[in-house]
C-alpha cells in the first residue's frame, strides 16, 4: 500500500499537502477530482462561558507549560471540581 496521502499532490504527509495547496489552486486540478459522500456524526457539543481576561491569560500560560490546550485544562479543572463537590454531598 502506498504512503501517498494525496493523489493530486503526490505527497505523503499532511504538512506537505498543506504546503502544496498553499501554492496551488483547486481550479487547476478540478478535472482530477471526483464527487464523494460522507457523514459527520457530532458526538459532543460545546457551551461557552465568559472568563475574566486575567484568568484566561493565566489559564493559557499554565496550559502551554503543560503542553495542552487551554480548553482541555479548563475542562479537566471543572471536571475535578465537580467530582469533588459531588463526593462531599
Amino acid at each position: 500500500m502506498s504512503d501517498v496521502k494525496s493523489s493530486i499532490s503526490g505527497v505523503n504527509s499532511y504538512q506537505e499537502i498543506g504546503k502544496f495547496w498553499d501554492s496551488h489552486d483547486l481550479g487547476d486540478f478540478w478535472e482530477e477530482t471526483e464527487p464523494v459522500e460522507f457523514e459527520v456524526e457530532i458526538g459532543s457539543s460545546s457551551s461557552y462561558f465568559p472568563l475574566e481576561k486575567n484568568l484566561a491569560l493565566k489559564l493559557r500560560k499554565i496550559a502551554e507549560q503543560r503542553g495542552i490546550s487551554a480548553q482541555t485544562l479548563l475542562n479537566l479543572w471543572v471536571q475535578e471540581k465537580i467530582t469533588q463537590d459531588v463526593s462531599l454531598k
